[in-house]
């Protein structure tokens, strides 16, 4: 619905119904995961279900707390967030006592497949055991190794991840260990991880969040799934309140065309990171000058629970300022991979910065600290991160050398000045 339809509302006698408007916003945005076995806590494809909750509803998407997207600009792929209009329309619909319309008027809701939406895959994988996750407590953060599903290398056009348990699990990182040395950890229930997967090299494959859907690369640019490496799901379990048994499962889809571009990874971040109690606004940055032209096509932020703020952007050679990421207000629960909605030029001796900002204070509501406590650099639950992967792809293929030594000069000058250890 436009502007010009919100306002009909509020100078008419007509109050906006849920079989003519708010159910094809709800099934449009929302039902992929508030429905009968989704991650959601509870359904709202029927009027019934819908109109029960609608202050809630109204609510939450006011303080945009629901649908859980995080950026504020610029525009991606797939994004969930609501416009002004369609908040708008939830708050006048609860306003008017949630009129149920003409139930002919209802459109139906949409399916969802049991199978693999993008059909029969070319590999399947299973954790190999159940993981159980107790009724009560913190939640967990558990890594899994599937041993070496594929003895050759593959290259990867899509992902699609299913948990086997959508109540506990509240997000999925697959990684590739080349190493095998995670399985070393795992005795046969996973082993306990956060942050990182405790492995080195980390390649990552893709995830799963929510409403995620399957995740594809570029046509031309597959990822490479190396041969005899092994998978490593990174779960975040939420206890429900009761016993629960998650097997999560993916799907690899491959093609035989090798990339005719190279997706390159631009890493910024900083373990400068020693937060003290009561501090609202610490902040750190870094920043890399890329030699050559580059398209970037999409962006991966980490941080723990008391970053508050994500911002990066580019400073082109002619003092022009591109956004990359804005992230007004982090949340590690709802954390994910960006894709722009167009890839965006970066010039040659373009600079891009990154700017996170942590709120350790006693008003930050995801403080795990009560009362706030000393945050420093780490791995840990209670620990703070922050990094920032800026994927890119060289515009002429011949300075994708020229970039990798560059990135390679900036990794050996951070190691030069040493691993930086807070207090010290």
């Amino acid at each position: 619905m436009g502007i010009a339809g919100l306002l009909a509302f509020y100078f008419s006698a007509t109050a906006p119904t849920f079989s003519h408007d708010v159910a094809p916003l709800l099934y449009s945005r929302c039902v992929s995961c508030h429905r009968d076995g989704g991650v959601a806590p509870f359904p709202l494809v029927t009027y019934n279900a819908a109109a029960k909750r609608a202050r809630l509803i109204a609510t939450v998407t006011a303080k945009r707390y629901m649908p859980p997207w995080l950026p504020s600009a610029p525009r991606f792929q797939h994004e969930m967030r609501l416009t002004a209009a369609e908040i708008a329309l939830f708050a006048a619909w609860a306003a008017a006592g949630s009129p149920e319309g003409t139930q002919r008027e209802t459109p139906p809701p949409p399916k969802f497949p049991d199978g693999w939406p993008l059909g029969s895959p070319d590999l399947e994988a299973v954790m190999p055991t159940p993981f159980d996750i107790p009724a009560d407590g913190p939640d967990l953060y558990q890594c899994f190794v599937i041993p070496a599903p594929a003895p050759a290398d593959h290259w990867v056009r899509a992902i699609d991840i299913r948990p086997g348990n959508a109540k506990v699990v509240h997000h999925v990182i697959v990684f590739q260990d080349t190493a095998r040395t995670a399985r070393k950890r795992d005795t046969g229930a996973g082993y306990s991880c956060f942050g990182t997967p405790g492995f080195l090299p980390a390649r990552g494959l893709g995830g799963w969040t929510p409403g995620a859907l399957p995740f594809r690369m570029p046509d031309d640019i597959p990822s490479l799934f190396h041969g005899a490496a092994d998978l490593v799901l990174q779960i975040h379990y939420h206890p429900t309140g009761k016993p629960e048994t998650d097997r999560t499962r993916l799907a690899l889809y491959f093609t035989p065309q090798p990339p005719a571009r190279r997706l390159m990874d631009v890493p910024l971040g900083s373990n400068r990171i020693d937060v003290p109690p009561g501090a609202a606004a610490f902040t750190v940055t870094d920043h890399f000058t890329i030699p050559v032209d580059v398209d970037a096509i999409g962006v991966i932020p980490h941080a723990h629970y008391v970053c508050k703020t994500m911002y990066a952007y580019a400073l082109l050679p002619d003092g022009t300022r591109r956004t990359l990421l804005r992230i007004p207000d982090w949340n590690f629960n709802w954390q994910r991979q960006y894709r722009y909605a167009m890839p965006i030029r970066l010039p040659e001796d373009t600079r891009i910065e990154m700017e996170f900002t942590y709120d350790n204070s006693a008003a930050n509501p995801r403080n795990p600290n009560h009362p706030p406590e000393r945050i420093t650099w780490g791995p840990a639950t209670t620990d703070e991160m922050a990094g920032l992967h800026l994927e890119v792809v060289p515009v002429r293929a011949a300075d994708a050398d020229e970039l990798g030594q560059a990135l390679w000069g900036k990794m050996m000058r951070s190691l030069g000045g040493g691993i930086y250890r807070p207090g010290r």
